[in-house]
């Protein structure tokens, strides 16, 4: 039986700023389903990794290929939604009118939206504006903007930050949820957090691919035996 193409192939993504190269020919795939996390120092490259795949930043080398099919930048869009840290969209604007857009501008019924914002229990702060949320609530209308886009595969960076652990493994249980429809690239910078919610994880430094499988590969890789991401990350990025 012939095996299905991964939904998404990256090969050789490379980008240089004169002399400095921030991406050195990096590889992976994404399944159908699947939760893949980009680790990495600081400086390793993974926003710049993410933006090139969308389309944001122009990369210097590399294909990306939707289902077995070439995709041009020009088109990413229409197959991956990218939502990056530290914005605050329409910010004069309550987060009832900014859903409503979100929802409106991509053909979604009402009770899709109604769900959304129960899972993430933005009820209460649906006639705030967005400039006047807390970073936790910020987080979490992001997050509701991303679910409420049709693309299948989500790019998100720094999806956690912000909340306490008992909210974060809240939102894990509703990306898994998600999971099970699309398929989920998800930049991390706390490791226990992408050991829980991760199937497999691509391993950054200074532009190099350094690792990409489960934790159980990477720990073989780095000798680590049964060692946690932690000790797996120090191992091969020393």
């Amino acid at each position: 039986m012939t095996q299905a193409a991964p939904l998404l192939s990256v090969r050789g993504i490379s980008k240089g700023y004169g002399e400095a190269l921030v991406l050195d020919d990096v590889d992976f795939d994404l399944s159908h389903g699947e939760i893949l996390g980009i680790i990495g120092p600081n400086g390793a490259g993974k926003t710049t990794l993410m933006e090139c795949l969308v389309g944001l930043l122009a990369a210097d080398g590399g294909d990306v290929s939707l289902g077995g099919t070439p995709i041009p930048v020009k088109r990413r869009r229409e197959a991956m939604f990218y939502l990056p840290d530290g914005i605050a969209p329409w910010s004069d604007q309550p987060v009832w009118r900014v859903t409503g857009l979100f929802r409106e501008l991509h053909g979604f019924p009402l009770d899709r939206e109604a769900r959304v914002l129960r899972w993430l229990e933005l009820t209460p702060v649906m006639a705030k504006r967005v400039d006047a949320l807390s970073k936790g609530y910020r987080r979490r209308l992001l997050l509701a903007l991303a679910l409420l886009t049709p693309q299948p595969i989500l790019i998100l960076d720094e999806p956690f930050d912000g909340f306490d652990l008992r909210q974060t493994l809240h939102v894990m249980d509703l990306l898994r949820e998600v999971a099970a429809e699309r398929a989920l690239i998800l930049s991390i910078h706390q490791l226990k957090d992408a050991e829980r919610i991760c199937d497999r994880l691509l391993l950054l430094d200074a532009g190099r691919r350094l690792g990409l499988g489960t934790l159980a590969e990477l720990a073989e890789l780095a000798s680590a035996g049964k060692a946690d991401l932690e000790e797996v990350f120090l191992g091969l990025t020393a």
